[in-house]
């Protein structure tokens, strides 16, 4: 199956669940996935220059997983942070419902996972973290980061993981120049072709 179809509401192949043993928070974890979603092996390489390279997310509030696949990086943010909501989104069901079976299986009663439009409108997130689907385009990259980004509250923090040959140095001027006043945007680090970037929100 391409990985064209991750981000398909409804994958065409049959789920086949499968169990592995990540390393999340520090600690190794069994985690079950499945085909028809990002990464279904493991950890990917940008996912795990960004759980690497991110601080510490916020200990309460509200915390955002932008693309949640089978959730690594949402869980990661519960573990860490187990008086905040986490809220995991995808529009592929199977990684919903994968998500959700993870959270359960570690006992994360603090994550939420759903479609997007399952994320109370007025909600505002004191972090978000994101290995961003570059592969659904630019046009539509683009709208789903001015959706959320946004939504930073005050003194909030996002950190974004792309690829430097899939444009992450063009992404960074956009971003400056597309977020609303108040917002920031710079490139905090580099690691095995990917950029970590960093978007504030001031206080």
């Amino acid at each position: 199956m391409g990985s064209e179809h991750y981000f398909s509401a409804q994958p065409a192949t049959p789920e086949q669940r499968k169990t592995i043993t990540v390393e999340l928070a520090g600690s190794e974890h069994r985690v079950e996935t499945a085909g028809g979603i990002f990464s279904p092996d493991g950890l990917d390489k940008g996912t795990a220059v960004l759980l690497a390279g991110a601080p510490a997310p916020a200990n309460s509030g509200h915390l955002l997983d932008i693309g949640c696949g089978w959730g690594p990086i949402a869980l990661t943010l519960a573990l860490a942070s187990p008086d905040a909501t986490v809220h995991a989104i995808d529009v592929n069901e199977r990684s919903i419902n994968l998500t959700r079976d993870n959270a359960a299986a570690l006992g994360l009663e603090n994550l939420r996972a759903g479609q997007p439009d399952s994320v109370p409108s007025d909600v505002e997130f004191a972090t978000i973290w994101s290995n961003p689907p570059i592969r659904v385009g630019k046009q539509a990259l683009h709208e789903l980061l001015l959706k959320w980004l946004p939504r930073l509250a005050p003194g909030g923090t996002a950190w974004l993981v792309v690829q430097k040959n899939l444009g992450a140095d063009s992404l960074l001027p956009w971003l400056n120049r597309e977020l609303p006043s108040g917002f920031s945007a710079v490139r905090d680090s580099t690691a095995k072709s990917f950029r970590l970037l960093k978007v504030e929100r001031a206080g």
